[in-house]
């Protein structure tokens, strides 16, 4: 273990460029396969493969550091300050896109209606086209897919918001548990946290099914429909992301990683996924209820 008066200064590592190589030959696979590019799938999936091997490679790094004792406090408070600065880079993310949509709803639609200065606009369309929030009924309906209705709050999202608040205190459970050294409530907490993700992913894609299948709800249907499916389905991939790292924290705890006091890693995933609790509730209350 590291003196923790000691300064504590990393060997070089090749993980960052690797991962720099992947990023860039990502998103110059897309590039190119918007542009109509042949290679531009293989390169994405070369791309993808690539940035998914460095996570894994270099996590791994880290761990097997952690558990040889190479960490020490200062060490440890640096983990902690760059996980609160990538949440609230993550809290950044998602206020543009509440930004967006409160944007849109007070300002945009209501200009559509003639509101402020824009007394003129409604002439442009038909007098059937009525500006209200959620904007189904399109000023101009032969330009976009238009739905036949909306996902209701009080049905699948309620189901949602009832598991992600669970898994919110089976966390806290189960962070209550390596705390206090009982490994069994742990574990249980960890395996049903990981059970309501993966719930709430599935609700979520049967949720997708009947609004692509049987609603006509899409990404095409103006701009209810894309900021729609952008909120919705950005924080369904953090849910993703999250129960991934859980999977992996359950892992490393069988394995005997982590005690009462050396512990950040599962308490940074417990972070991640109390703000991926957060922001839901933000998106029942402003996507689907009000």
């Amino acid at each position: 273990m590291q003196s923790q008066e000691q300064y504590y200064v990393p060997t070089g590592s090749y993980w960052p460029i690797l991962g720099s190589v992947g990023m860039a030959a990502l998103l110059g696979g897309f590039a190119s396969s918007l542009h109509g590019s042949g290679m531009g799938t293989g390169m994405m999936v070369l791309g993808f493969a690539i940035i998914i091997f460095m996570v894994f490679g270099w996590m791994g790094q880290v761990v097997n550091e952690s558990e040889a004792g190479t960490y020490n406090l200062q060490v440890d408070q640096s983990f902690r300050m760059g996980m609160g600065w990538f949440i609230f880079s993550e809290v950044m993310f998602f206020a543009a896109f509440f930004g967006a949509l409160y944007y849109v709803r007070n300002f945009a639609v209501p200009w559509l209606g003639g509101a402020g200065n824009n007394a003129f606009t409604p002439t442009l369309y038909p007098e059937a086209f009525k500006s209200v929030w959620p904007l189904i009924n399109m000023p101009l309906p032969e330009n976009f897919s238009v739905p036949k209705g909306i996902i209701h709050a009080w049905e699948v999202p309620a189901i949602n918001t009832l598991l992600l608040l669970t898994s919110g205190a089976t966390i806290t459970w189960a962070h209550w548990g390596l705390k206090n050294n009982h490994r069994n409530n742990l574990i249980g907490g960890l395996i049903a946290t990981i059970l309501l993700g993966i719930t709430f992913l599935g609700f979520q894609a049967a949720e997708y099914a009947e609004a692509y299948m049987e609603l006509g709800l899409t990404l095409k249907s103006g701009i209810y429909g894309s900021t729609f499916f952008m909120l919705t389905g950005f924080h369904g991939f953090h849910v993703f992301l999250g129960t991934l790292m859980l999977t992996v924290i359950l892992m490393r705890v069988l394995r005997g990683h982590f005690n009462s006091e050396r512990n950040f890693g599962f308490e940074a995933v417990a972070w991640y996924w109390h703000f991926v609790d957060v922001v839901w509730l933000g998106l029942f209350i402003f996507v689907y209820w009000i």
